[in-house]
Order: C-alpha cells, then structure tokens, then sequence
C-alpha cells in the first residue's frame, strides 16, 4: 500500500538569503548550495534569485532583465527602449543547459538610463520615470517581460527547481554581497518563467512563503497609486507596497513594518500613549495596506536586506550572524548548510523585522 504521506507535494516555499554589511562580494555558488538544502519546499514550478553588486561596470544604470516570447516582441521593445533610454550596454544574459530547465524564453539585458528630453518632458523623476515604461512594457508589449530593473542588481528566475536555476544562469560567476534565493511552491497562481520569484521593481526584489489573502484591497490601493499589477501572484503586490511606502512615501524601514505587520488593535490599547499614538495613525492612514494572511517574506535593496514575518508567525523563518554576515532562511540548516558556526541565532518574533545593511560609506 502506498504511504500518502509520502506521495504528498510539501505546500512550502523555501527562502534563504544573505548579505555582507562589509561590501565582500561572493560568488553565487554558496546561496545555491543553501536552497539546494531546502529542495522539499518546492516542486520544481519556480525557482530565483537576486543578487546585489553583481554590475560594477555599469553601476548607475538601470539594469534591465527581459522575457522574450519571440523575436517580434524584442524588437518592438526595443524601439520603447531606444525612444526612452539611452543604452549603455545590452546583450543576451549568459545561460548554460542545466538539468530540469525546459525550453526558456528569450532572455536579453540593457544597461540604461532615461533619456534628458523624454525625462524633461514627462515631469518625473528617473525612478518613477522607470516605472511607468516598465509597467508600460509589461502591460502593453505582447510577449514582452521585464523581470528585475534595478541599479547594480539583478534578478534570475525560471521554472524549474532554484538550484537548476542557479545553475541555468551561471550564478556562480557572478559576485555579489547580498543574495536572495526562492524555491517556489505555488498554490493559487500558474508556474511561468515571469512568476517565479522574486519579484522586483526597481531596486526592490522582494521573495514570499506564504499567501496574501489581503491581495484584493492591496490590488487596489497600489492601483490608486498608479502601479499595475500583471505578474498574476499575490507577492508582486507587496514589492510595489514597499516602494510606495519606503520611496515614494519615505517612511523608515520599520514603520512600514508595522503597517504590513502591524500589532493588534488590543495590543495597541495597552501601549504607552506615545507608541499608541503611533500604530493608530498609521493604522488609520494605511489600514488599506496590511497585509493579511500567512507569510514570511526577504526584501532586498540597494544596501539593505530585510526580512518579516506575519502578525502571529504563520511561516517559519530564521536569523542568523556570522561577524559581518547576516543570513535569513526557512530552516536553520539552510543557514547552516554555509555557515555550520554563526555567533547568534535567532527567531525573529513576530512583526519584527530583521535588518541588515551596507556599512556607513559602503555603496
């Protein structure tokens, strides 16, 4: 008799990130190794990476990773491209066969920066500027993706399991100081090259285990603000709410925790008057934004990683220092699997996020 325990898929996503705050740039070959650990948690429908340094060749541009469906699509996104950017450098990203990785898009890179006239004309600033033709791109060119379009990072997501990914994108010749790793299992949303995580725009490439059942009211807020949601996954919403609040909005980092995570209401009750007043107003002015439902998530940014749980730990995730290194994961052996002797280890509580970043000087 077959064992159904056995035969079952683990309903899991596996996360598993560190960085440097020195700067040190490593190769890909460690992360990989760590989310090979956490194989069970996937099933081989999405696997990605980003990773934070990787472009010193080219470090104020805007480096641009795209899905081609066909040659057609590319060349009508390259005319957006060339009426918008002025192009430093572009090229196929370098890829090997690997096991498990079927037939891929197209996949073609662009170091860029906004053309003076266009960006004169349109009144914004060169982030928003991206934005606009990156969601102009993806709602609008047929068989056009842009995947990551960050400065000096990028991000490398197929179908398939994450360390055949890694091993598809030759990430070991990259060398970065912040990695980021997923092994996907996806519940509610198709397996497709685009919906692999992470999931970025601009600097930010945010990766998730769990679901947003708030997705709908989060749509919709984000939505007022002028972001389109394409990408057909909860998570994608989330990368645009740290934008917004963090870049637009310029809250620090731990107030717009606590507006995706904040604490209760009952807890709130008993605060000091000051912190009270604090979690009210921002539940007040941002109750559109909490994000509800089981997750753990790993945000990176430029000189920064961050990671969060949900307000009562539905997910697992761990923490963990090594000197200057800072590693986060869904299991403590995927930390340990390439660092077998951190300094401390920790549970990060609920709601409270675990920050690492670049030292002062650092860039």
């Amino acid at each position: 008799m077959t064992d159904p325990y056995r035969e079952k898929d683990i309903s899991g996503c596996g996360l598993s990130a560190y960085m440097d705050e020195s700067g040190k740039r490593t190769s890909g070959e460690d992360i990989i190794q760590s989310i090979a650990l956490l194989h069970d948690r996937a099933n081989g429908l999405g696997g990605g990476f980003a990773a934070y340094g990787i472009y010193p060749e080219f470090p104020e541009c805007y480096a641009f990773h795209l899905f081609y469906d066909n040659s057609a699509s590319q060349v009508a996104c390259e005319e957006l491209i060339h009426a918008n950017f002025e192009v430093r450098g572009s090229g196929p990203i370098p890829t090997r066969k690997a096991f498990g990785i079927g037939p891929s898009p197209i996949i073609w890179r662009y170091f860029v920066d906004p053309r003076e006239d266009v960006l004169d004309h349109a009144g914004l600033s060169p982030d928003d500027f991206v934005v606009q033709k990156v969601m102009m791109i993806n709602a609008t060119i047929q068989g056009a993706f842009v995947f990551s379009s960050g400065k000096n990072m990028g991000t490398f997501k197929a179908v398939g399991f994450p360390e055949d990914v890694g091993d598809f994108y030759r990430l070991d010749e990259y060398r970065a100081y912040m990695w980021i790793a997923h092994g996907r299992f996806p519940t509610n949303t198709p397996g497709w090259w685009g919906g692999a995580h992470p999931f970025t725009i601009l600097d930010w490439a945010i990766v998730h285990n769990g679901e947003i059942s708030s997705y709908g009211i989060n749509r919709r807020y984000v939505e007022m603000f002028g972001y389109q949601c394409t990408m057909m996954t909860d998570t994608e919403v989330m990368a645009y709410l740290f934008d917004l609040l963090l870049r637009r909005h310029k809250l620090p980092v731990k107030a717009a925790c606590a507006v995706l995570a904040p604490p209760f209401w009952d807890l709130i009750e008993h605060m000091p008057e000051e912190e009270k007043k604090f979690y009210t107003t921002l539940r007040m002015v941002y109750g559109s934004a909490m994000a509800n439902g089981p997750f753990a998530i790993v945000l990176g940014s430029r000189g920064t990683m961050l990671a969060l749980n949900d307000r009562i730990k539905l997910r697992p995730l761990v923490a963990a220092r090594k000197g200057d290194v800072v590693y986060v994961s869904s299991e403590e052996s995927g930390i340990r699997e390439i660092c077998p002797r951190p300094d401390t280890v920790w549970m990060p509580r609920t709601g409270e996020p675990v920050i690492a970043r670049l030292r002062e000087g650092i860039s």
